[in-house]
Formats: structure tokens, C-alpha cells, sequence
């Protein structure tokens, strides 16, 4: 599902890695500009973090997250938002065009299930 996100790959996997190390058990998703094709070189990557059960994540550990973004090599802004804090409207938007960037482990499905 990547493929639709405009971002380079070793970025991407620069990103991967934090968020393994930082949010080991989120969903993550990306939209706005760079999954609908209007982005442009400088424009940010817009990301919604969605923790087990759609709970909020704690405040410290998104703040952790943030200070690890910002000392990154990644060269473009990246904002990202807790589905767990955000307005319904805002999901419902989210919704009609994201790419999944990212499934943690613990939640990948198993071989045997079935869509």
C-alpha cells in the first residue's frame, strides 16, 4: 500500500525505525498531500497514529516521538496526529484517502486468517 505515498524510501525506513522504537504497538497511517498526489518536495507528511484499541497514547511518549522526528535526518516536516484525540470528523476525513505506512508486529495478521 505504500507505493501511493510520496516519500522517499530511505526516509521511509528512517521513519519505520523510529516508530518501532517509539510506538512499538501503533498503526500507522498516512494522508493529505502526499497520498493524494498534490504534494510537492517541502511538503510535510501528514501521519495518524493509531494505538491498540484506538486508545489515546500517552503524552509522554508522544512527546518523545516528536523530539526523536525533530533530530532526525528526515528533511521534510513530519506532523502526525493520535486518532485517540482527534474529533470523529476529523476520522471520517482521514478515512476517505490514507495509506497504511505502517502495521506493528503484534498486530499483523497471521498467515492462516482470511479477509
Amino acid at each position: 500500500m505504500t507505493e501511493q505515498l510520496h516519500f522517499l524510501p530511505r526516509h521511509r525506513e528512517q521513519l519505520n525505525r523510529l516508530l518501532k522504537c517509539y510506538l512499538p504497538d501503533v498503526e500507522v497511517w498516512a494522508y493529505g498531500s502526499r497520498v493524494n498526489g498534490k504534494s510537492h518536495d517541502s511538503s510535510d507528511l501528514d501521519l495518524v497514529l493509531r494505538a491498540p484499541e484506538l486508545q489515546e497514547i500517552p503524552m509522554t511518549v508522544l512527546t518523545s516521538f516528536r523530539k526523536a522526528l525533530q533530530e532526525s535526518s528526515i528533511p521534510i516536516l513530519v506532523e502526525f496526529q493520535d486518532w485517540g484525540r482527534i474529533p470523529e470528523d476529523y476520522h471520517r476525513e482521514i478515512e476517505r484517502n490514507y495509506v497504511v505506512l505502517r502495521k506493528p508486529e503484534s498486530r499483523q495478521p497471521s498467515s492462516s486468517t482470511t479477509n
